[in-house]
């Protein structure tokens, strides 16, 4: 399960969201800590082993190391990990991995701090990187998570794959999606994961597949000589989704089943209409029995009024 904390961000990456942010939601609409952790703690013992947190940026909701504890805390939970941009996150690293956090994806689309000031429209190169420093000196399984778009960092693609010569991390290069908020117009996909490991390939003929995880989103990779891998995940083209088997909850408690699609159910709304444990797991049931085949449908079925362009930051990127 993928947790949005919140919808709110200190970047503000032009794929996500526009230049003046979005229309922020209020502390009513949001999730508080004490649903989130009675949705886990219900979600844990239906079945669900890993939880990973979302955002928005996790790390500009207020005491978030509260929620990261309570939930590090549920019997039966295998896994909890992290996703951040690492602007805020360098401070908590030591407590994260106290309280058993060892994984986390670090949002980097670039290494040149111009070009990170381009799409992200802050200056934060320095504190991004000082996480990453901070994360590899705590011995975290860290994978950065780059978004490739044409015309804005595809040169960056060689230098990414570059850091895993020396250092034990996943670059991941992610397919654009249209999540932008309507930030800007998305021109469609102009590199998809075929034409990025072509670009790999091109310079690093050694690279081999390596065997993926069962339920991995990415095509993962190894360069002779290299300690860490590479992996390409096809995001919007979408070639995973026989075997995805994950669900997602918004910050304002709303499943999903798919990134795609509507929305599912309110689980906010259905906990504070007073629903009972047993009836809300009856509702969760029922809502993963209505799963879409692919990511193509579940766009497809969503309602007409509704836009595919929401922000990312809005459905637990």
């Amino acid at each position: 399960m993928r947790l949005a904390v919140t919808d709110k961000c200190n970047l503000r990456c032009f794929y996500c969201m526009p230049e003046d942010g979005l229309d922020w939601l209020s502390r009513t609409e949001l999730m508080s800590y004490e649903e989130m952790q009675r949705a886990c703690d219900l979600l844990v013992n239906m079945g669900i082993d890993k939880i990973r947190i979302t955002g928005g940026e996790p790390f500009v909701r207020k005491d978030i190391m509260q929620l990261l504890t309570g939930i590090s805390q549920i019997n039966g939970l295998k896994e909890l990990s992290i996703t951040t941009n690492g602007v805020l996150t360098a401070p908590h690293v030591a407590e994260m991995k106290a309280m058993g956090i060892r994984s986390v994806n670090l949002s980097l689309d670039t290494l040149d701090a111009g070009r990170f000031f381009a799409i992200t429209r802050r200056d934060e190169f320095a504190a991004v990187m000082n996480t990453l420093d901070e994360l590899l000196k705590h011995d975290f399984e860290v994978k950065i998570n780059s978004v490739v778009m044409d015309g804005k960092n595809t040169q960056d693609i060689l230098p990414m794959v570059a850091l895993t010569k020396d250092l034990p991390v996943s670059v991941r290069f992610i397919e654009e999606m249209p999540f932008n908020g309507d930030g800007h117009a998305y021109k469609g996909l102009q590199w998809d994961y075929l034409r990025i490991l072509n670009e790999i390939e091109t310079h690093y003929p050694t690279i081999q597949k390596l065997d993926d995880d069962l339920y991995s989103t990415s095509y993962n990779y190894q360069i002779q000589g290299h300690k860490g891998s590479v992996g390409i995940i096809a995001a919007y083209s979408r070639t995973f989704c026989g075997s995805c088997n994950r669900i997602r909850i918004t910050p304002q408690g709303t499943l999903k089943n798919c990134l795609y699609d509507d929305g599912i159910l309110n689980i906010k709304d259905l906990m504070r209409s007073g629903i009972t444990d047993a009836e809300l797991r009856k509702n969760l049931l029922n809502a993963f029995s209505h799963r879409a085949a692919d990511g193509w449908e579940a766009e497809r079925l969503r309602h007409e009024q509704t836009n595919v362009h929401e922000s990312m930051a809005t459905i637990g990127g």
